[in-house]
């Protein structure tokens, strides 16, 4: 992506206690950073991109954007510079564009093995059945 560093401006941050081990530094500080772009509302993306952000970004779509969280660190400032690192990886992920499939032939050895087998069970189902013995 090249004009990240201009979506920076676009981003908000929340923060809040973060949950599980940590003793008094989980019940006093609030060092969970949840990073918050609304994608639909920026001028650096165009609507090609945007709508593809929409198809491929599911599980980070909310109703006020895109939505990541980081709680590994200790440090709020840690914990936000992991919240941009995994949007720019996954704004790279989402804008990549698919290859196009280069359709290919059948071999002809393919399509005379397909026609000789379904010879052979046009016969089968030919003999079953009455032989024309007539009483």
């Amino acid at each position: 992506m090249d004009n990240f560093i201009d979506i920076l401006t676009e981003l908000k941050y929340e923060t809040s206690r973060s949950s599980g081990k940590g003793g008094q530094n989980v019940n006093k500080l609030e060092t969970k950073v949840s990073l918050v772009w609304n994608f639909n509302q920026s001028s650096f993306l165009t609507e090609t991109q945007k709508a593809l952000i929409r198809q491929r970004a599911k599980s980070y779509l909310f109703k006020e954007g895109i939505r990541i969280s980081s709680k590994q660190s200790r440090s709020q400032f840690k914990n936000k510079q992991n919240c941009i690192i995994k949007l720019q990886n996954l704004l790279d992920e989402w804008l990549k564009a698919d290859k196009e499939r280069k359709p290919t032939k059948l071999p002809k050895s393919v399509k005379e093995k397909r026609l000789k087998d379904k010879k052979r069970q046009s016969d089968k189902k030919k003999f079953r059945g009455k032989y024309g013995f007539e009483e």
